[in-house]
């Protein structure tokens, strides 16, 4: 026989967990998911690591739920300029509602760069650092490799021309340092974002840049020096943090992973509602841009993702042909790559807007060359002060490497039938007539690129090809020169699509294409279905591997050289 009291008290602890106050936990050691990878696999090991969606969405959420009295990150790994910004802005709108915010970590940098890390934990109330830690506020370096020297000893000779002197992926592997054009470029990157940086530490921790300027010159800072020059608040270990939260909360106050959070009290918008429900479609754009489906961008399991153009272009038709869709916001994180999809992703953006659904673009860490192009018909473009853009210009070669093979002793013959038929061979140069071609290709890709950038961004010709030329722009610099509209975030992007759409402002989102890891396994029904995906390496055929040992590009004409995510 059931104990009466017994019964109550379950009824009692179940009423006392839904009612007890919430404690958010954000833990960024594994860094954050833009967007669930194409392959069912690595889609199924990224479910356990937040997604930037989930942790959005959640913050928002938290800012009216009087039961969330306190978020608590731990700043660990590293995340890009861009993202830690949008992450900044969504505490920001948690402290704004009145929300105790809290971000720990045990280093900001141990032997190694915390300068973004610390930059995004100075923007919660309370900043705490174990007492072994450090503050690796070190400034912002970019560290650009030049390979000419290098290949000219193994016996490879890099063919590359490319449109114009700012396009420097030809530099990384035909020059042995900067030209004038190059550093100028690169320069004014790290100073705008380094000024970026400075006066966000100095207007958070309320400083004068010119001390945060001092003490980043010192870097990295001892726990102690740290927290007597005021950068952290304390200094704590895990167990102290928690320990004070529960003292200031209550040793009711339950944990809770924002994922989790959002996730559940989230429950009831993603069930099917009564009646019409409008909505805004959210396409996500990540990686490399290559033709065919989305997927990884490389043969290992740690691969990141790359954008497939018939992925994109498939979501947007499905989410154009959807009469509940009034608007459309397109996540661009990408260096770029194969022109050709790029264009074909940039004539989707087009077709949507001509059907009368507004495209609103939102920009990660990076959206440049070909991650540029396929965003600037949009009707708005959002990025972050810290976003890398711009790179309008294009490049196209190869790699010759009849002088490596000799010197390793491997003979190679060759038959051909037309005068052109071993252009792209890596065994030999180009011709004359071959070099003309690679040319009239080059002005054919930049004209192109530039007409359209005139036309969607309302500029003139000769005003596109001062911006472009191949130069690269952090967002903030974007902005002023016309190239982007807004700085924000995703939230920033949504907003504007709904007001443009005249809905709601809470209207929903949906994920387009809307497909679990299991329902990519199944074949598309028609050429309007190929949203399934499988991993996939497009690089330099049969000389990939080699291609890929001498850190040869692989990845198309429309393409950011180089790893440009400042942490």
């Amino acid at each position: 026989m059931v104990d009466p009291g017994t019964v109550v008290n379950v009824i009692k602890q179940a009423r006392d967990r839904r009612t007890a106050p919430l404690i958010l936990e954000l833990d960024l050691t594994e860094g954050i998911v833009e967007t669930a990878p194409a392959d069912p696999l690595s889609a199924l090991l990224a479910m356990r690591r937040p997604g930037l969606r989930d942790i959005l969405d959640g913050l928002r959420r938290a800012r009216s739920d009087s039961r969330v009295r306190a978020l608590v990150v731990k700043v660990s790994g590293t995340v890009g300029l861009a993202l830690a910004q949008e992450l900044r802005e969504a505490v920001q709108g948690l402290r704004d509602a009145g929300k105790h915010t809290v971000a720990w970590a045990e280093t900001f940098g141990e032997g190694g760069r915390g300068t973004v890390p610390f930059y995004l934990a100075t923007g919660f109330d309370k900043v705490y650092l174990q007492p072994t830690g450090e503050v690796g506020l070190t400034g912002v370096a970019l560290e650009e490799p030049f390979f000419a020297g290098a290949l000219e000893k193994a016996g490879v000779r890099p063919r590359f021309a490319k449109r114009y002197e700012y396009k420097t992926m030809a530099n990384t592997f035909m020059e042995k340092t900067y030209t004038p054009e190059h550093e100028e470029s690169s320069q004014r990157l790290v100073t705008s974002l380094g000024e970026q940086i400075t006066a966000g530490i100095a207007a958070a921790r309320g400083l004068a840049e010119e001390k945060v300027r001092e003490l980043t010159d010192r870097g990295p800072l001892l726990a102690a020096e740290a927290l007597e020059e005021g950068l952290v608040d304390g200094l704590a270990y895990r167990d102290e943090i928690y320990g004070a939260l529960r003292e200031e909360f209550g040793e009711e106050a339950q944990l809770r992973y924002v994922s989790r959070y959002n996730r559940a009290h989230g429950l009831a918008d993603r069930l099917p509602q009564p009646g019409r429900q409008d909505v805004v479609a959210f396409i996500n754009g990540q990686g490399p841009i290559r033709l065919g489906r989305s997927g990884r961008g490389g043969p290992l399991p740690n691969s990141g993702p790359a954008m497939g153009s018939d992925t994109i272009g498939a979501a947007f038709r499905a989410a154009v042909k959807d009469d509940r869709v009034k608007a459309i916001v397109f996540r661009v994180n990408s260096p770029g790559g194969s022109a050709v999809a790029s264009d074909s992703i940039w004539r989707e953006v087009v077709l949507a807007r001509r059907a009368g659904k507004p495209v609103i673009v939102s920009m990660g860490n990076v959206a440049a060359s070909g991650g540029y192009y396929v965003a600037m018909a949009a009707d708005r473009i959002v990025a972050q002060p810290g976003t890398i853009t711009g790179s309008i210009g294009v490049v196209v070669g190869k790699a010759v490497v009849n002088d490596l093979l000799e010197r390793v002793g491997v003979g190679l013959g060759s038959v051909a039938d037309g005068d052109h038929a071993r252009m792209f061979s890596a065994t030999k140069d180009f011709s004359d007539s071959e070099w003309e071609r690679v040319n009239a290709s080059l002005d054919k890709i930049y004209d192109d690129f530039t007409a359209k950038v005139a036309e969607g961004r309302d500029l003139s010709r000769e005003r596109v090809h001062e911006l472009a030329r191949g130069r690269v722009w952090t967002g903030a610099d974007a902005r002023e020169h016309g190239l982007v509209d807004e700085l924000g975030g995703i939230d920033l992007a949504l907003d504007i699509a709904r007001k443009r759409a005249g809905m709601a402002s809470d209207a929903p989102v949906r994920i387009y294409p809307h497909t679990s890891p299991l329902e990519r396994l199944r074949p598309p029904e028609s050429s309007e279905d190929r949203t399934a995906a499988s991993a996939r390496f497009d690089g330099w055929g049969s000389l990939g591997g080699l291609a890929a040992r001498l850190g040869l590009p692989s990845a198309g004409p429309l393409t950011l050289p180089g790893a440009w995510e400042i942490r």
